[in-house]
């Protein structure tokens, strides 16, 4: 099965050779428990999301990436931040593509749908954010996270 490998700072890491404007997002159901996906690829724990495919915006990009890989639907309701840091290379093995961070953190609500594991996603399921430090989850995301916790003023861009 292909595979997905995170490096971060790392001198090993192959040299980037894509950068593909992605989004995640955090979705909240009304007990305020996030909805956590576990990715296929990796065995790591994230939010959903994906590419922003040509011809769609970044929020219908977090909508159908949301439903594809959870079963949920969800309407977005703000941005967290941008992450492109260059030290994250992302290898997609099935390819060769080393691709530069380059992320879009949005929020959004549960507005139907039942968690629902997909081919990108083994479980899915709503977790409390005081059980989050409890999954394993690469850097980056748990890095997302944590500035989607602290709820700052304003976005974060890096």
């Amino acid at each position: 099965m292909p595979k997905r490998i995170d490096y971060y700072d790392d001198p090993s890491a192959p040299a980037a050779n894509s950068m593909v404007p992605s989004v995640n997002v955090v979705v909240e159901n009304e007990a305020s428990e996030i909805l956590m996906i576990r990715r296929s690829d990796n065995g790591n724990w994230a939010v959903p999301g994906g590419a922003i495919d040509l011809g769609e915006s970044m929020s219908q990009a977090g909508v159908r990436e949301t439903f594809e890989e959870t079963g949920i639907e969800c309407e977005i309701t703000g941005i967290v931040g941008i992450f492109t840091d260059p030290k994250h290379i992302i290898l997609y093995t099935s390819n060769g593509e080393a691709r530069q961070e380059f992320s879009i953190l949005l929020t959004g609500r549960w507005v139907g749908g039942r968690p629902t594991p997909s081919s990108e996603s083994t479980e899915v399921h709503w977790v409390g954010a005081s059980k989050l430090a409890d999954l394993t989850m690469d850097r980056s995301m748990r890095r997302r996270l944590d500035h989607y916790l602290t709820r700052p003023s304003s976005p974060y861009f890096d």
